[in-house]
């Protein structure tokens, strides 16, 4: 069996006011329900939902959803695969992002704990701001990990 390897390989790139590393194998756990899941998730619509957690947590996660969602009209799936997740942060963080997208991310429009589906230099992704170090998470397809990482890398100087 072939060994396991992440899109980007655990990369990471550090400039002053800025580092930026990939989170290899976020437990990811796509939910659709009539009611949002207890605990922590990322809103992506009215009824979806992107529940994550620590590399190896899928099926305590799916586990817990099964049990909370158990006599409704619920669908959880594992996309753990399907996406990265690149981590920026430090005060040149939200500038870098700022220069691919076309959101308002100044604090008052984007507070810590929000996250929203976004353009990043033309590629589809969800960004979340973790807190207001900044810590951004931006969640990306595996097959346009390695482009955004260029785009990334080239946007802060590498």
């Amino acid at each position: 069996m072939p060994e396991r390897r992440s899109p980007l390989d655990g990369w990471s790139l550090e400039r002053p006011g800025l580092r930026m590393r990939e989170l290899a194998y976020v437990a990811q756990v796509s939910l659709c329900a009539d009611r949002p899941p207890e605990g922590s998730a990322l809103r992506l619509g009215p009824n979806e939902w992107l529940v994550v957690g620590a590399p190896g947590e899928v099926a305590a996660i799916l586990a817990r959803l099964e049990q909370a969602t158990a006599g409704r009209h619920a669908q959880a799936l594992d996309v753990s695969a399907s996406r990265t997740v690149i981590e920026l942060t430090g005060a040149r963080a939200t500038e870098i992002l700022e220069m691919g997208c076309g959101h308002d991310l100044h604090p008052r429009a984007f507070p810590p704990g929000h996250c929203a589906a976004a353009i990043l230099a033309r590629t589809g992704v969800i960004l979340e701001l973790v807190d207001a170090a900044p810590t951004w998470r931006v969640y990306v397809r595996a097959s346009y990990a390695r482009y955004l990482r260029h785009w990334l890398s080239a946007a802060a100087g590498a």
